[in-house]
């Protein structure tokens, strides 16, 4: 039998039991509110578990797991949220938002497209929405929704930004700089409206303020955690005389080879250049006389100063007619130069890359889809040579080189031996442009910023020729005229006639 006291004791449980679980719940939200997503995410989860029919806690649950960017875990809590309250506009916009973050555009597209059904005034769901068609290629679209977004909240630095980025995209430079410096003007710290107008500057050819922009690809959350601070001070471009630089290389490897031009003019100003970079490089960038190369993966040297890679054309004042070496500042060892060269067969030969690193954010826009290599790769009497590398090497008809294309000084030898390089937007590219070989780059309807807009020619590197798609993924017609121009070049590198079959001429493996 209970006595009274263990009656009294067993009714104090329930309101206990319920004031813990709400004090969970609003530690949850006030973590929320102070921008903690991770533990607003630990709280909320306890209190689910507890409350699984609260329906509040599962909302700010998506809330906070949106915040975190964890968005597979945003996908299950909002659909499981929607089965039970499927008219929720801001739960359809996690959804989206969640969706386009892991690939899937068309199906973000249809979450944005129901939440504005259901709140048709909400400017980050058109925000968002322009982002979706804007993965998706479809830019015309994207900017409308952008535009939409800022009619709705003229405030919003991101459409702002985003808009800036969509112009550049279509090649309206003045539109996207304006558009660019309206969000830096609500947002003076927005480091991603600070890279988009670095970016449309540098492909306007305004290359002093487009660099100096350009510093802020440091701050960019997708790319601030690849420039932790290295001992000692940075180096701002003053007195290198007596002085031993570090230049950090960095993002791709063709960057690497790009900004490498800039390593002579310390030792030429009197200072001692080391470039700290990946081990695939130091034996390249070692054929520079007085630069030292050394990999990543060893202590870093002794150094005065140190500086990153991309940022040394501001550090030198750098003008579309100033750009160092346009003709080239690197070199072939002879060594491997001579292998190669009785390794292959005689006559005109072309160096082939027509994909570049998947890893890459607009890899799907510069490498060519595998159904249209036989465009190129077909054309008779060409002595083609396979310059791609890995898995990017197989199935295009060529023989794979990987194997022997140790490093990129052994790449080099390999073109140094080449009568023309055809290549993609891709380090291949670089390195022939750096090495003074012919280079006909084939480039998308938006190129990267170096690439300019309106001409066939690069002040980087003088012996690159550009051929640009007129209209976003016209490849055909790209290689339509790249066809053309091998065929008016004569029997130096196409034989017409009949009694050729249309294949490529591969040559035998060198070992």
């Amino acid at each position: 039998m209970h006595t009274v006291m263990d009656r009294a004791a067993t009714q104090i449980r329930v309101p206990t039991a319920a004031m813990e679980d709400q004090a969970l719940y609003v530690r949850g939200l006030q973590a929320l509110r102070n921008g903690a997503p991770e533990e607003a995410v630990s709280l909320l989860i306890r209190t689910l578990r507890r409350q699984p029919e609260h329906r509040g806690v599962r909302r700010n649950l998506v809330r906070a797991l949106s915040m975190a960017e964890r968005f597979a875990e945003v996908l299950f809590h909002a659909n499981a949220a929607l089965a039970e309250t499927p008219d929720d506009a801001e739960l359809h916009f996690a959804l989206g938002t969640a969706l386009n973050a892991l690939g899937e555009h068309s199906r973000a597209c249809a979450a944005f497209a129901r939440a504005l059904s259901l709140r048709p005034d909400h400017a980050a769901s058109w925000l968002n929405m322009g982002n979706a068609s804007a993965d998706l290629d479809d830019l015309a679209s994207a900017e409308t929704l952008y535009r939409t977004a800022l009619r709705l909240d003229p405030a919003m630095a991101e459409a702002h930004a985003s808009l800036g980025y969509i112009l550049t995209m279509q090649g309206d430079l003045t539109a996207a700089i304006k558009a660019c410096e309206a969000a830096i003007r609500l947002r003076p710290d927005f480091a991603e409206a600070h890279w988009n107008l670095a970016i449309a500057l540098l492909l306007r050819g305004d290359l002093p303020r487009g660099f100096a922009e350009y510093e802020w690809r440091k701050r960019h959350p997708r790319h601030r955690l690849d420039f932790p601070g290295l001992p000692g001070s940075v180096w701002d471009g003053a007195g290198p005389a007596g002085r031993t630089i570090l230049v950090r290389a960095e993002q791709g490897f063709g960057d690497a080879i790009h900004f490498a031009r800039y390593l002579p003019l310390i030792r030429e100003a009197g200072g001692v250049p080391i470039l700290l970079c990946a081990p695939g490089l130091v034996p390249l960038m070692q054929t520079m006389p007085g630069v030292r190369a050394v990999s990543v993966l060893d202590p870093l040297p002794a150094y005065d100063f140190w500086i990153d890679q991309s940022s040394l054309p501001s550090a030198f004042g750098t003008t579309l007619a100033s750009i160092p070496a346009p003709d080239h500042y690197l070199s072939s060892d002879p060594v491997r130069t001579e292998a190669w060269r009785t390794r292959l067969p005689d006559g005109p030969k072309i160096g082939i890359a027509l994909v570049g690193n998947p890893k890459h954010p607009a890899d799907r826009r510069r490498s060519i889809p595998p159904d249209l290599t036989g465009l190129l790769t077909t054309i008779s009497g060409v002595r083609f040579v396979n310059l791609q590398h890995g898995d990017a090497a197989r199935g295009i008809g060529l023989s794979n080189l990987t194997q022997w294309m140790t490093d990129y000084a052994e790449t080099a030898a390999l073109i140094q031996n080449l009568d023309l390089v055809i290549s993609v937007d891709t380090s291949v590219a670089h390195l022939a442009g750096a090495l003074g070989k012919p280079v006909w780059l084939l480039l998308a309807h938006a190129p990267d910023w170096r690439w300019l807009l309106g001409r066939s020619d690069s002040p980087w590197y003088r012996p690159v020729r550009l051929f640009r798609q007129s209209t976003p993924g016209d490849w055909a017609g790209v290689f339509a005229r790249v066809r053309r121009e091998l065929c008016d070049a004569g029997d130096a590198f196409c034989l017409t006639n009949a009694g050729h079959h249309a294949r490529a001429h591969a040559y035998t493996s060198p070992m």
